[in-house]
């Protein structure tokens, strides 16, 4: 599979040029003009790596940078008309793994590329599989396969029942709550009726998860608060 490359560029002849030096290259390209079209394609689909202008309409690339870092480790490169020394600055600390001042050469911009993606995958090829997979406490689950089992015993889940058992299993130990898990999972604004929704779906997951007593041992209720499952 091709690596997906995000660019981000409010000058849409730039980001036409960009990408198509990187599709000749083979690269999977996404441009979009806005920080918010950003965040909201890299919360669709994670790219393997953002190419991130820094003078936007919306949000700048800093702040953009700066939310992508709560999440994500995949390689950043600024572009930025600025050269200033403290912009630079900024952005490397932010989290940026390299800074090409504008105008630049595409040819050059392109080796930029492929150096960080090698370093990358270099530095993640034995970690980065897992972190498509749980397993703690008698639980399994992998993303890429949608495989889920608890206790040996194979889980059938829809997908809404995996994506919650997933965001339960990955912040173990933490207490999400109803609106937390509605509004990630649903992706819709969470109105008072949507915690019926939500405690169904609880429900059915014990059930398949032969969890039906009335203290949970795996899917703890928090009273007036949410759910969590230990660590």
């Amino acid at each position: 599979m091709n690596d997906k490359i995000l660019v981000l560029d409010d000058e849409k002849e730039i980001a036409d040029v960009i990408a198509l030096y990187l599709k000749n290259e083979g690269y999977e390209v996404r441009t979009v003009g806005t920080g918010k079209e950003a965040l909201e394609q890299i919360e669709k689909e994670a790219p393997d790596l953002a190419l991130l202008d820094v003078m936007l309409p919306d949000i700048d690339g800093f702040r953009v940078l700066r939310k992508i870092r709560e999440t994500y480790k995949f390689p950043v490169i600024m572009l930025t008309a600025k050269t200033e020394y403290t912009d630079k600055i900024a952005g490397l600390t932010l989290g940026a793994d390299d800074y090409i001042p504008k105008p630049f050469n595409p040819l050059e911009l392109v080796a930029r590329v492929k150096a960080q993606l090698r370093r990358y995958t270099k530095y993640n090829e034995k970690t980065k599989p897992q972190e498509n997979i749980i397993d703690f406490s008698g639980l399994f689950m992998n993303r890429d396969t949608h495989e889920c089992t608890y206790n040996e015993k194979e889980l059938t889940l829809t997908p809404i029942e995996f994506d919650i058992l997933w965001l339960l299993a990955e912040n173990r130990g933490k207490v999400i709550s109803s609106e937390q898990l509605f509004e990630q999972i649903w992706k819709e604004k969470y109105f008072k009726n949507s915690n019926n929704t939500v405690m169904v779906h609880i429900r059915h997951l014990r059930e398949k998860m032969g969890d039906t007593r009335r203290k949970s041992d795996f899917i703890k209720t928090v009273w007036g608060v949410g759910y969590k499952v230990e660590g």
